[in-house]
């Protein structure tokens, strides 16, 4: 259900905005999404998992936060990360 070191080191690299750059907002939501992803999957054959489940809306719920502070901090770099990540909105 985790991610590996390496698929995380290979999403901060994919999404920094500089280098050493783990902190920034696109960077948590890269990772965020790989995490729902993998948990997404879980859920398909551990329907009943309620305890994953409540983690599950947790981390959708930061991963709103962090959508709508960088949307309001700067709307090009929000429209990038959307499109690139493959999100809805």
């Amino acid at each position: 259900m985790s991610i590996t070191a390496e698929r995380k080191d290979a999403l901060i690299k994919d999404n920094a905005r500089a280098s050493g750059d783990t902190g920034s907002p696109e960077v948590q939501v890269a990772i965020l999404t790989e995490r729902i992803a993998n948990l997404t999957q879980h859920f398909k054959t551990h329907a009943k998992d309620n305890h994953s489940r409540r983690g599950l809306l947790m981390l959708v719920n930061k991963r709103r936060s962090l959508l709508d502070y960088l949307r309001k901090k700067d709307a090009e770099r929000y429209q990038a990360l959307i499109a690139k990540l493959g999100l809805r909105k």
